[in-house]
C-alpha cells in the first residue's frame, strides 16, 4: 500500500511595534502598517465581546461566526483558557465578528495558496488583529491540535520582552496568552489535503517591548 506523509505545520508570526507590524513570511520581512492600540481600548473590546455572546445567546442554538460546530468552540476557548490561567492572563471570550473575519482568511488560503500566510497590510484581506495559523493533514489533526502546537513554544520563552530577534521561536505562544488580549475568533478551512486552521485576537498582541503578562 502506498504510503504518505502526515503533516502540520504553524506559520511565522506578526509582531506589532507601535503602529507597525512585522511579518518574517518565507520571503524575507514584510513591514505592515496595523492599528496601534492600547490598553484603554480593552473596555471596548469586553463591550463588543459581551454583545457578540448576548446575540449568539439569543439565537437558537447560538452561532459561532464561523463553519466551526459548538464542540470546537468550547475546546478552542478551553485550551487558550488554560494556557492563559497557568500565567495569570484573564480568560478570553468568544467573537463571533473575529470568527467570521477569521472564515474569510482560511478561505482564501484553502482555496488558493494553500500554504500558511498571513494577511497582507492593505487591500481587501488588509490584517487588522493578532492571528494564529496551523496547518495539518486532514484526518489527522482537529483544532485543539492547532492551539497545542501554539503552546508547545512555551518552553522556548522565558520572560523576557518581545523584540524583532527574539520572538521566532514563540509569538504564537506569546499571543495566545497575551494579557491586553480580550477577544477571540477561529475558523478551519480544508484545501488540498490539509486542515487550516485561523485564530485572530484582539487586541492584538507581541508588541516590541512589552512582556505578554
Amino acid at each position: 500500500m502506498k504510503g504518505y506523509r502526515i503533516t502540520f505545520t504553524i506559520a511565522l508570526v506578526a509582531l506589532v511595534i507601535g503602529s507597525v507590524l512585522l511579518d518574517r513570511g518565507r520571503d524575507g520581512i514584510i513591514l505592515q502598517l496595523a492599528q496601534s492600540r492600547a490598553d484603554t481600548d480593552n473596555a471596548v473590546a469586553i463591550r463588543d465581546a459581551r454583545r457578540d455572546n448576548s446575540r449568539a445567546s439569543a439565537m437558537k442554538g447560538g452561532s459561532a461566526g464561523s463553519r466551526l460546530t459548538a464542540q470546537e468552540v468550547r475546546q478552542l476557548l478551553a485550551a487558550h483558557n488554560a494556557a492563559r490561567a497557568e500565567v495569570g492572563t484573564s480568560p478570553l471570550v468568544w467573537s463571533e465578528s473575529l470568527a467570521l473575519y477569521a472564515q474569510e482568511w482560511a478561505d482564501h488560503l484553502a482555496s488558493t495558496i494553500r500554504r500558511l500566510e498571513h494577511r497582507p497590510h492593505s487591500g481587501k484581506w488588509k490584517q487588522k488583529h493578532g492571528e494564529n495559523l496551523f496547518m495539518g493533514t486532514v484526518g489527522y489533526y482537529g483544532v485543539a491540535n492547532a492551539v497545542a502546537a501554539w503552546e508547545n513554544e512555551k518552553h522556548a520563552y522565558h520572560g523576557q520582552a518581545i523584540e524583532m530577534s527574539n520572538f521566532y521561536a514563540y509569538g504564537h505562544y506569546t499571543q495566545l496568552v497575551w494579557k491586553n488580549t480580550r477577544t477571540l475568533g477561529c475558523a478551519r478551512a480544508q484545501g488540498g489535503g490539509n486542515m487550516i486552521v485561523v485564530c485572530n485576537y484582539d487586541p492584538p498582541g507581541n508588541i516590541v517591548g512589552h512582556t505578554p503578562y
